[in-house]
């Protein structure tokens, strides 16, 4: 559904042109693009869902990663408007494998060469992923894996990588396992990435005394009418097949009867949903009008706004210099122009421009590489802009 009033006269079909091309050019096997302003929703789509395999659908599920972060975030924020929790509560009252935390004096340091938190984590900490425990481009990198990294690979945490719904643990024993190690900086310090949006599901889940997926679906899939959005899919014939790139070549990563064809012991709230081009336009919309029914337009704002101070920025360890351009609000990151938006690492992006009122969203089922997402993702996103009035 379109419209000219709604964008500018043959925008859109450069939008299509960008989609074709992109398979064209040989940089994604298949891909979903929808832009969307006021009530109108334009879609384009081409190239497959799996190398020789059917052709894409605008019903197509893919695995969206982090992407399911802001998605979790404005379900802990519907439960603090709902009173359930406070922004500024200590985590410890429902999630006491946090408490008492001890701290590492370095982060590639010995597990045991600590020092005590100097205060108890917080709801907000978790939000804005400065709680003290999460990914940095320097574990990464390093020579050696450090300690703490080798240590979540050890309790099969998925939290310094890509999600791995086939292995990772109950919620419970995966808080467990995370109790036992040391945060890598003082809460409230520095902002780190991934684990903080984890430990928000299981949160949730103890707030409201049901699974993850249930307070998921009922606080915010369900009223959207986000049918295609789970930690599994239920239709794995509609599931595109995740590819990534090695050696200048395409290579199966999860097919569709792999890790999303079930559903999982642990509903990762960082990166565990699949989704279709629609359902994260509906949840995107919801932002931009305000929250609708899920959230207080109030929340929405903080939501949607820089959380991080000027000293939190200038801690990000080195390989996270997105920060260096933008801050981070509640699960998402925010632009200095009030843009704001977030990426899946298996391929997708989605984007809010309020001075528009447009979102964007763009799916692919190839992951990002050494040099990021599918350009295809960036490509649409300015031409959407150019299609729409300011």
């Amino acid at each position: 559904m379109q419209s000219s009033s709604d964008f500018h006269g043959d925008a859109l079909a450069y939008v299509d042109s960008i989609v074709k091309a992109a398979v064209e050019q040989g940089q994604v096997p298949g891909v979903v693009a929808a832009v969307a302003r006021g009530k109108a929703v334009h879609v384009a789509l081409a190239g497959v869902m799996a190398i020789g395999g059917a052709p894409m659908r605008r019903d197509t599920l893919f695995r969206i990663t982090s992407m399911t972060k802001p998605m979790t975030a404005a379900t802990v924020l519907s439960l603090v408007d709902e009173g359930l929790l406070k922004i500024d509560d200590p985590v410890d009252r429902w999630l006491p494998e946090l408490a008492d935390r001890q701290v590492l004096r370095r982060p590639d340091g010995p597990l045991d060469d600590t020092v005590p938190a100097q205060r108890p984590i917080t709801v907000r900490d978790l939000l804005t992923f400065t709680w003290g425990f999460g990914m940095q481009g320097a574990m990464i990198m390093a020579a050696e894996p450090w300690p703490i990294f080798t240590a979540t690979v050890d309790r099969e945490l998925a939290t310094f990588g890509p999600p791995q719904p086939a292995t990772t643990p109950d919620p419970d024993t995966w808080m467990a396992r995370l109790g036992e190690l040391p945060l890598l900086a003082q809460p409230g310090d520095r902002w780190l990435y991934q684990t903080g949006s984890q430990v928000l599901g299981v949160l949730a889940s103890r707030v409201a005394a049901a699974p993850f997926d249930r307070v998921l679906n009922e606080r915010l899939l369900h009223p959207l009418g986000m049918r295609d959005t789970g930690f599994h899919a239920a239709e794995t014939g509609r599931l595109a097949t995740a590819y990534e790139r090695r050696d200048g070549r395409l290579e199966v990563t999860d097919a569709p009867d792999g890790q999303w064809s079930r559903p999982p012991a642990f509903a990762d709230g960082g990166a565990g949903l699949v989704s279709s081009v629609d359902d994260v336009v509906a949840f995107g919309r919801m932002l931009l009008r305000g929250g609708d029914e899920i959230l207080a337009k109030p929340t929405v704002a903080e939501m949607t706004r820089n959380q991080l101070t000027r000293g939190q920025r200038e801690n990000v360890w080195p390989g996270f210099s997105f920060l260096d351009d933008r801050g981070w609000g509640y699960g998402l990151s925010v632009l200095d122009d009030g843009r704001y938006s977030w990426d899946g690492g298996f391929g997708t992006t989605w984007s809010n421009v309020p001075s528009q009122d447009l979102t964007v969203v763009v799916l692919t089922q190839r992951a990002a590489d050494e040099t990021g997402l599918p350009a295809v993702c960036a490509d649409v996103l300015a031409a959407a802009r150019t299609a729409s009035p300011s």
